[in-house]
């Protein structure tokens, strides 16, 4: 059965591109959830309509993300942990910590859209990257610093 893609489907393809699926698959999952049209000359410019309203909305979303992200790589943040002999950090600054002390100043971030490269078990200055859109991430600067 041939189909359009409404919406980006990791196993099929992107929006707006013709995919021939199993019918049972497309009866039973993907048309009940609108992800996808029977492929039909009307679904065709129904879905012309929808990808530019979708492209619209992504144009929107990333132009609010890159001026979040210019404000994000100016601002640094401070994480205050409880410090062990020898400058070692109890646990490590998690994504959640993070994502608090964001919320802190203002900015909403989701803790699984922070970036940590590597485990931070130690004082100092560390950078972390926060993804804002598919796009775009921002660079932030973190302080660990102990607390007592």
């Amino acid at each position: 059965m041939k189909i359009i893609l409404r919406q980006d489907v990791e196993s099929l393809g992107h929006i707006g591109e013709i995919a021939t699926v199993k019918a049972g698959y497309a009866r039973n999952y993907l048309i009940p959830n609108q992800l996808a049209y029977v492929a039909t000359p009307g679904a065709i410019r129904s879905l012309e309509t929808e990808k530019k309203q979708y492209e619209g909305r992504m144009a929107k979303a990333r132009t609010q993300a890159e001026g979040i992200a210019t404000q994000l790589a100016e601002l640094q943040i401070t994480v205050p942990m409880q410090v062990g002999e020898e400058g070692r950090i109890f646990g490590s600054v998690t994504g959640p910590m993070i994502a608090q002390e964001l919320e802190l100043r203002g900015f909403t971030v989701d803790k699984r859209n922070i970036i940590i490269d590597e485990p931070i078990k130690t004082l100092g200055i560390f950078d972390v990257k926060v993804k804002l859109h598919t796009d775009v991430i921002a660079p932030l600067k973190v302080w660990v610093i102990g607390q007592e």
